[in-house]
């Protein structure tokens, strides 16, 4: 090889590194910008996401905020409610119990009152007792100066000193004999109510004008009032029967002289309660359901009434009528009770006397047929269900004995002095009724009458259900002594001119008042 050959060679070798050497750099400044580049772009996309994330991240947390602030409110209204409800039960308590304490207060006040009367009384009889030993030593002075007096005179003086002597140890031996006599006559009236408890027998207990629903908490009454009343007026409204709702606990009273009514009021009001839902419509609802059952109900208890009897051929209203007689009572029987039992025993009385034993049973269970309408119908229940029996076809027998019955038509068959007899056997078994309310009332009456006829008196009570008189007199006309002999007067004329059970204590209550006015 030549030495040009090697020499371009060598130059060319040498200038070919130089060109590598060039390139080598060119791509590694290439590559390290394209690196930066791809940092720079990856760098602002972990930014943009990083700026989502975030505000993802802040609006889950703005939800969180929302939702638990939504609970929160839920919370405190929740409670709020809970609180209004214990502040109205507190309420409610604290009215009632203000209510006893001021009974405790007028009760207190009364004894405070009572004991000043008592101490007033006390001081009245000391003065009256020094009063009656000055009398007495003055008598005895001038009984010492009547030795100087004619006979006659003396005779009167000592005939006055004598009587008075006499009232007053006939007036201190009646208050030991009347205290012995209450003594022995409070036990021996506790052994005749005993005695009497003992023998009685009455199947059915005596009704009353009021029936009691039990709640199940003290809640429940105001549910029952309702808003502004709303629920306990469409209640009284549609049954008819007035709401009692007073601080008995637990309890509701129903007050009607219709057992009737009283009885749908009753299990509408239970029916009520057990639901729960207590507003006007679903009360009109529950009403109108009972007393659909109640209708049902007066034709099966009639329909059972003529099966035990025994007869047949009534007529449905009829039988009806006589359903709604359970829930009747007279002198606190019941009445359908009592038409069964006239009917078996003029049944029994027919065999006897071989009369007809269906028409006899017939008669006696129709002869109060009248009871059942007798709150509606103006006339008695005797000509109400003659009416009503001649109207539905009954025979004219049978017509006339239930006019009958109570002698306001002359009885002119056997059939109606039957009826009439057993009328007046199931009414006066022992146990089968009580004293009426207006018999009652009416011998309340005559006893407080009777005290204030008598001589002295004022104003005579009544009280404690008519076993108790309380006599008021005129202090300055009735004294001490005369109290007693009234006293006795008036319990004598209470034995000979009224009927009563048990006994009647007669109290006369003589007061002294001294009024002045300070000026």
């Amino acid at each position: 090889m030549s030495i040009e050959l090697i020499l371009t060679l060598g130059v060319g070798l040498a200038a070919g590194g130089m060109g590598v050497h060039l390139a080598l750099r060119y791509l590694a400044g290439t590559k390290v910008k394209e690196a930066q580049e791809l940092a720079e772009k990856i760098l602002d996309e972990s930014r943009k996401e990083a700026q989502v994330q975030k505000k993802e991240f802040l609006l889950q947390a703005q939800d969180e905020i929302f939702r638990r602030k939504k609970e929160l409110e839920q919370e405190s209204r929740d409670r709020a409610g809970e609180l209004k409800k214990q502040e109205a039960r507190l309420q409610e308590k604290e009215e009632r119990l203000e209510a006893k304490l001021e009974k405790v207060f007028q009760k207190e006040s009364e004894a405070v009152l009572l004991e000043k009367n008592l101490m007033q009384r006390e001081r009245d009889f000391s003065v009256q007792e020094e009063r009656l030993e000055e009398l007495t030593q003055t008598q005895q002075k001038k009984l010492q100066e009547i030795s100087g007096l004619i006979v006659e005179e003396a005779k009167a003086r000592l005939m006055e000193e004598l009587e008075s002597q006499a009232r007053y140890e006939s007036a201190k031996m009646l208050r030991q004999i009347e205290a012995e006599t209450r003594e022995s006559a409070d036990r021996k009236a506790k052994e005749i109510l005993a005695t009497a408890i003992q023998r009685y027998a009455g199947e059915f207990v005596a009704e009353q004008t009021v029936s009691s629903v039990a709640l199940p908490s003290e809640d429940m009454k105001g549910r029952i009032i309702g808003r502004e009343g709303r629920n306990i007026r469409a209640l009284e409204a549609a049954t008819g029967v007035d709401l009692i709702i007073d601080d008995t606990p637990e309890l509701v009273i129903l007050s009607a002289y219709s057992p009737l009514r009283r009885e749908v009021a009753k299990q509408a009001l239970e029916r009520l309660i057990s639901d729960g839902r207590i507003h006007p419509a679903r009360i009109e609802d529950i009403v109108k359901k009972v007393e659909q059952e109640m209708e049902v109900k007066l034709r099966e208890w009639g329909e059972q009434a003529t099966f035990d009897v025994g007869v047949r051929g009534i007529h449905p209203d009829i039988v009806r009528l006589l359903g709604q007689l359970r829930h009747r009572t007279s002198f606190s029987q019941n009445v359908l009770q009592h038409s069964l039992e006239v009917a078996f025993v003029c049944g029994i009385m027919a065999a006897e006397l071989n009369l007809d034993v269906k028409k006899a049973k017939r008669a006696g269970l129709l002869h109060d047929i009248g009871k059942a309408v007798d709150h509606e119908v103006e006339g008695s229940h005797a000509a109400i269900g003659a009416d009503l029996a001649k109207k539905h076809g009954e025979s004219k027998d049978i017509v006339h004995a239930i006019a009958a019955h109570h002698e306001e038509v002359p009885p002119k068959s056997v059939l109606a002095v039957l009826v009439q007899a057993a009328d007046t056997l199931s009414g006066a078994r022992p146990g089968a009724r009580k004293e009426l309310l207006e018999n009652y009332v009416q011998r309340l009456e005559e006893l407080e009458g009777m005290a204030t006829g008598m001589p002295g008196v004022t104003k005579a009570f009544a009280i404690q259900a008519g076993r108790e008189l309380r006599v008021v007199v005129e202090a300055d006309q009735v004294d001490d002594d005369k109290t007693f002999l009234l006293c006795n007067d008036l319990t004598k004329k209470i034995e000979q001119n009224l009927t009563y059970p048990g006994q009647i204590r007669v109290t006369v209550i003589r007061e002294k008042r001294a009024v002045g006015y300070a000026k």
